[in-house]
Order: C-alpha cells, then structure tokens, then sequence
C-alpha cells in the first residue's frame, strides 16, 4: 500500500510487486487508488475500500497489509498512522524518510529536503534516459522544480506558491480582488484578460508556466544535454503541453516513486 500524503489530497495506491525482470523496469503504477482530502480526510473511507477493492482481489488472501507512506502534511500523517493502529493492527507500517530512498542526495542534509521531492525523484530516475539530466515539475499546493543529473543525483531545486495558493494570496492580500477558483486547469486561460477574473487567471497561470519555464531552461544550462522534463500534480496536464513535446506528464509519480523505494528496501 503506497500513501502519498500532501497538503491538499491523500493518495492510496495498492501497488502489486512486478513479476518479472521486465515489469521491474517499468514505472509501477497503481491496481486501484482511493483519493482522500489532505485537510479533513475521511480515513473510515478505507475499510469499506480495502475490503471491496485490495482483499476482494487476493484471492482470498487476508494476509496483513504492508503500509509505506511519504507525508508533507504531519497531521494528515500522524491521523493516518493512528487509524491504522487502531483499525490494523496487524499491518505494517513505514513513515519514509531519505534514508529509505534508492537515491543519491547531493547536498549536506538530505533529511531537510521534502520526501514528496525526493520520492519523485527516485520515480523519475527510472523513467529518465540514460545519461540525461532530468527536471521533475510537481504542480500541487506548492510548485516544486528540481533537477536531476546525468548519474541520477538529487542536485535540489526550487519551490514556489501554487496557482491555488497565490490565488488565495491575491484576494487575502488585496481589498478588491475576489478569491478565484482555480482548480479547473483542463485549458489555459487566454492570456489578454479583459476583465479583473479574467486578468487574474492570466496572470496566475502563465506566471506560473513562465516561472516554470525559465527553471528548467535555466536548470538546464550546465548540461550537455537539455533535461528531460517530467510532470506530475494537479495541474500538470495543462502545463506539461506548454513546455515542449517531450514534456512527459506521469499522474501517479509520487506513488511509483514510494513503490519503487519499498520495494528496494525489501530485497
């Protein structure tokens, strides 16, 4: 069972062990998933989904369940792990940290960077051509940009508001501007608003997609080759179409990322 545990959203992933050496070398991506709220999630939502989507498909296997979790929200986590000391007892469960990831870190303290970083890192080393740098975009609450080099290593990178979050900030900071929802991404806004919403929307997503932009040009001007840029979070769809064809949006990399590393862990 994979958690990916952010600030907005819960992700739960059962993820089966590749059967061979060929499926271990692809990206593994979850059998079923049950999304849940980052803030108020409803974790009693999980007995009826373990029992009708994860055993149902065991064939009658009821053996404990083993739990790996990468959390950026502590109290989303510390609730999580509760509930599955009462309810699971028999389960097991590991809370991650940079010390159970297959990757190298190249900075002073690794444990100071933030799992779900570091966990999309590990997924994208798999993904990555050999020998090319990579740059892994997560647009989630918070908007991270982080390059990987040629061996693979986790160099860092950037962090910045989210288009929700500076949207937030827009109406909290200002008397006249409304808070606009911008959680509907499935195109871009036309970016001459000709209103205040619309001048809003603009200037929320292409200053992000231009923020984007420049980091991995940017990131990428040390290298012989141009990064490979991967994508994942909320709002990827629509940003990963506006950085070139090779862009490559993965939805669930944060999961693959935490099954790629449980699994390393169990050899």
């Amino acid at each position: 069972m994979a958690v990916d545990i952010g600030n907005a959203r819960i992700k739960v992933g059962c993820i089966e062990p590749p059967d061979s050496d060929d499926a271990a070398r692809e990206l593994p991506r979850p059998r079923c998933m049950l999304p849940l709220s980052g803030r108020e999630p409803e974790l009693d939502k999980l007995t009826h989904w373990i029992d009708e989507q994860v055993l149902s498909a065991a064939d009658g296997n009821k053996e404990p369940l083993r739990w790996w979790i990468g959390s950026v929200n502590r109290p989303a986590g510390t609730r999580l792990i509760d509930w599955l000391c009462d309810n699971r007892p028999d389960d097991t469960v590991t809370l991650l940290s940079a010390a159970d990831l297959p990757l190298e870190v190249g900075l002073e303290r690794a444990d100071m960077v933030g799992i779900d970083r570091l966990i999309d890192a590990v997924a994208a080393n798999r993904l990555r051509e050999p020998h090319r740098p990579a740059v892994v975009v997560d647009v989630g609450t918070a908007i991270t940009v982080d390059l990987i080099s040629e061996r693979g290593v986790f160099i860092g990178g950037a962090i910045m508001p989210g288009i929700a979050m500076a949207a937030k900030a827009l109406d909290e900071f200002t008397d006249l501007l409304p808070l606009i929802d911008m959680s509907d991404l499935s195109s871009p806004p036309p970016p001459v608003g000709t209103s205040t919403i619309p001048a809003m929307q603009s200037g929320l997503f292409w200053g992000a997609v231009g923020a984007i932009r420049q980091l991995v040009e940017s990131m990428g001007q040390d290298s012989k080759e141009s990064p490979q840029v991967i994508l994942t979070g909320g709002a990827g769809p629509a940003v990963a179409e506006l950085l070139g064809h090779s862009a490559l949006h993965v939805p669930q990399l944060t999961l693959a990322g935490i099954a790629i590393s449980a699994w390393s862990r169990s050899e």
